[in-house]
């Protein structure tokens, strides 16, 4: 499915609109937003996931993914630890805070309009997939999340099914997790040499366990249909 073309002027004050829309939803709104940082870990691991720092990917030229590991360390440094106890909800942006080049991103491949470009703060998306697949092996709910518009993975090797990432963008496009749950969850993310790791850890065991896979796959859609059910 194609994105919809955009004049400038359309983007520019679109943008403008949500992100203010958003600013007034962090201070103003009902939510309680998660804002706990512990890195000493909860004893339970419940879900666990690693995704490759480096990858051969088509017309994209591999300084733009050493570029994204320099974000990927600033960025996971914001949410490492965070914790999200019962009726709280968890913001990806709230907690990374807008990617600058002041606070030391650079620049690294960011999709845009069915293409992607460099962008100060670009490959930030690889964290939020990785955090949105995990969550989706857990008990907390997600509450917002938004699907990329094309996938520029190749299918070698590939360990997720298509349709199951969350792209983002500062500050209108969010991922936001919610912990309906009577314990306390906690989000770890780290760099090790190769990979980017997430795990989702808790107070006590879960009971119940959860397999997300591909349904299906549109003729006129190259992202598939991802459903998850609790065993």
């Amino acid at each position: 499915m194609k994105p919809i073309k955009r004049s400038a002027l359309r983007i520019f004050l679109g943008k403008n609109y949500y992100k203010t829309k958003r600013y007034f939803e962090w201070y103003f709104s009902n939510k309680k937003y998660a804002k706990t940082l512990d890195t000493t870990k909860l004893p339970y691991l419940i879900f666990k996931h690693q995704t490759p720092l480096l990858r051969k990917l088509k017309n994209v030229d591999m300084w733009l993914q050493y570029n994204k590991i320099t974000n990927l360390k600033i960025a996971t440094k914001k949410i490492n630890g965070i914790v999200i106890k019962p009726g709280e909800t968890f913001s990806y942006w709230k907690l990374i805070g807008k990617p600058t080049k002041r606070k030391g991103y650079v620049k690294g491949m960011n999709l845009f309009y069915g293409s992607f470009r460099p962008e100060i703060g670009g490959g930030l998306c690889q964290l939020s997939n990785l955090i949105y697949w995990i969550t989706l092996h857990t008990p907390l709910t997600v509450t917002e999340r938004y699907r990329h518009s094309f996938d520029v993975f190749p299918d070698v090797n590939r360990t997720q099914p298509f349709g199951s990432g969350a792209t983002c963008v500062y500050n209108y496009r969010d991922l936001q997790i919610y912990n309906g749950t009577n314990e306390n969850f906690q989000l770890i993310v780290y760099l090790t040499d190769k990979h980017l790791v997430g795990e989702w850890r808790a107070e006590k065991p879960i009971t119940k366990r959860y397999e997300v896979y591909e349904k299906s796959i549109g003729l006129h859609m190259n992202i598939g249909e991802v459903i998850y059910a609790i065993i």
